[in-house]
């Protein structure tokens, strides 16, 4: 049972555990057993909350689901670094061919036997 505000006129607010089918109607006063009137309270804070703490807020719900990548890197790519989704240059290749159909990679690993 969720619970309900209500107001009497002598005693103020007071609250109430009452099924929601019947929060429509209104409720004794448990000081003096008058009938009273459900009442909805707004927390006084939150109209005149700064405006720094309400962007921070917005911020934060928006990234409950889509988080931003906080990088300096990733900031003006769509997806962040690694995605895979732009093209790179092309790196040339340093191999060719002999006359005789061989392969060779100057200035890298002589060691390496090409197959």
């Amino acid at each position: 049972m969720p619970l309900y505000d209500y107001k009497c006129a002598q005693h103020g607010i007071f609250h109430e555990l009452v099924p929601v089918s019947d929060s429509g109607h209104t409720q004794k006063c448990p000081s003096c057993g008058e009938l009273c009137a459900r009442v909805i309270i707004m927390s006084p804070h939150i109209p005149v909350i700064d405006q720094n703490v309400k962007k921070a807020h917005e911020t934060n719900e928006k990234s409950a689901n889509e988080p931003v990548f906080s990088s300096l890197a990733s900031r003006d790519k769509k997806h962040g670094s690694g995605c895979g989704c732009e093209q790179k240059k092309e790196k040339k290749s340093k191999m060719f061919y002999l006359a005789d159909g061989s392969k060779i990679f100057p200035s890298q690993r002589p060691w390496m036997i090409s197959h």
